[in-house]
């Protein structure tokens, strides 16, 4: 039997993942030489795992996994330097106000828009409103609609800032690593991936919207939650199946290692406390 400590592992050096998560920091707009700390990372480390794990349970390549996991760690990429109280006030007026806060929604709602242009449509027809909320749309307040409303053009940003720095890591970086990132909020993107791809995409997501749902601290900053169940994690996932953004067979090996007690360590990080009884329970049904 695996212990609980190695389960859903990292495959890339602690060394690797550390200077990753340095591609996060984010130079402040408005206070020379300061630094904005790339926020959650733990959150990309712990997503990364888990991926891996499910990737691994798929039957992936080891070689592949281990390049999917370096994505996985980046996936957030497209959001470095945001700013959490900023960030916070755009997106819970947002809420409240019934706005659509991804691309796909965005334009669901709004099939006049350009694609691409979600974000400057977003500011023509609530520029006035934030305003008068007390939220000015200044350059970097936009900058925080940008990393949801236009974050494949953000991440595509940030990917060509820190190239360099990935290649000095030794890392090949693929075209298909940045796909799998964009997946959740662009599964149009992937309509014509190969089979592998794609699924790897939905395990990206499938994974970080499990952990994103478990993790407390993003609950509070990220989305205006003020409790964290296992349910809600669930019944959110089974939505992303029913829509068509992830297969019976993620969800079937994600299901399998959460009932196993693969992601129960990990999932207490996210939460910072341990699982109660009723949710190990809840966990170790998950097949049934």
């Amino acid at each position: 039997m695996t212990s609980t400590a190695s389960r859903a592992p990292l495959l890339i050096p602690k060394a690797l993942v550390a200077q990753l998560l340095r591609l996060y920091d984010y130079p402040h707009p408005t206070v020379p030489r300061r630094i904005i700390r790339g926020y959650d990372r733990p959150h990309a480390v712990r997503t990364a795992r888990m991926c891996a794990a499910v990737a691994v349970a798929l039957g992936h390549d080891p070689a592949r996994v281990r390049q999917y996991q370096i994505a996985c760690v980046l996936h957030d990429l497209g959001r470095a330097g945001l700013d959490r109280v900023l960030f916070g006030k755009i997106w819970s007026w947002a809420k409240a106000h019934g706005i659509p806060t991804r691309p796909r929604e965005w334009r669901a709602l709004h099939p006049e828009t350009l694609y691409g242009r979600e974000t400057e449509a977003f500011l023509r027809r609530y520029r006035a409103d934030l305003g008068a909320a007390g939220i000015p749309m200044t350059a970097w307040a936009k900058e925080q609609v940008e990393m949801r409303l236009g974050y494949s053009r953000r991440l595509s940003r940030r990917l060509r800032t820190v190239r360099g720095e990935i290649k000095k890591m030794d890392i090949r970086w693929e075209p298909w690593m940045q796909r799998v990132m964009l997946y959740y909020y662009y599964p149009e993107k992937l309509a014509d991936a190969p089979v592998w791809v794609k699924q790897l995409a939905e395990v990206l997501v499938a994974c970080e919207q499990f952990e994103a749902y478990s993790n407390q601290q993003r609950g509070r900053d990220y989305y205006v939650r003020k409790k964290e169940t296992l349910a809600d994690a669930f019944t959110y996932l089974e939505t992303l199946q029913q829509e068509g953004i992830l297969s019976r067979t993620v969800m079937s090996a994600l299901r399998k290692l959460a009932a196993a007690g693969e992601f129960d360590l990990v999932l207490e990080e996210a939460r910072g406390c341990r699982l109660s009884l009723g949710e190990r329970k809840f966990l170790r049904h998950m097949e049934h």
